[in-house]
């Protein structure tokens, strides 16, 4: 029976990745990543040579089929993502399941976006709920809702080309304090700190972002 690693890898800075997710990659026998261009940058950085291939969420059922072949025959192999921790927001749950019982699935944590944020937030994250990306269209109503009833922090993700509607969004249900992480890691990491109608006009849409609520809101 194979080893099946998930591997964090860095949100943005290539020395946020742990010695363990390095030594781990460079003994497995394949890489599986969400893009492998992104993933050969991280590897050539540390003089990693692996054979890499992709498996992302529109890899099909021969796929899966390979890689779970590969881990009957006794292969190691390792599954990372674009940046921070798979399983989160991305398909990497998809595969443990359908590998959980053919192979040994061993977690290598490190950075996540999520964590990072929340660590910076100032707000009571004893206790908190994360949620995603919002929806793009159907069900992005239901979705402010349910945020908007939480008695807890919230933290969601959003894209460049939906951050302000999603801020004006959240406005339109309460006047949040809000923590918005850019770029978090990265040359051009800016953390915006405030009610969220005092942040909207300073956002740079550039670059992915994290979004933390404290969900303790003015109607």
């Amino acid at each position: 029976m194979g080893k099946l690693y998930i591997i964090a890898t860095s949100i943005g800075n290539l020395k946020d990745v742990t010695f363990r997710a390095l030594e781990t990659m460079k003994e497995v026998d394949l890489i599986l990543c969400e893009d492998t261009r992104v993933t050969k940058k991280l590897l050539e950085h540390y003089s990693i040579e692996k054979p890499v291939e992709s498996y992302h969420q529109h890899s099909n059922l021969n796929k899966i089929e390979k890689i779970k072949e590969l881990l009957k025959q006794g292969k190691n192999l390792a599954l990372v993502s674009d940046s921070g921790t798979p399983g989160i927001s991305d398909p990497g749950n998809k595969l443990v399941k359908e590998v959980k019982d053919i192979a040994e699935i061993i977690p290598v944590p490190g950075p996540s976006a999520i964590i990072s944020a929340a660590s910076i937030s100032g707000f009571p994250m004893d206790k908190f709920v994360f949620m995603g990306f919002p929806p793009h269209k159907k069900g992005r109503q239901k979705f402010f809702k349910e945020l908007s009833e939480y008695k807890y922090p919230i933290v969601i993700y959003e894209s460049p080309h939906r951050i302000i509607k999603t801020l004006n969004e959240l406005k339109n249900i309460g006047e949040f304090d809000i923590v918005v992480g850019r770029e978090l890691t990265k040359k051009f990491e800016t953390i915006y700190r405030g009610k969220i109608s005092e942040i909207i006009p300073k956002i740079e849409p550039r670059g992915e972002f994290v979004i933390v609520v404290n969900n303790k809101h003015e109607k």
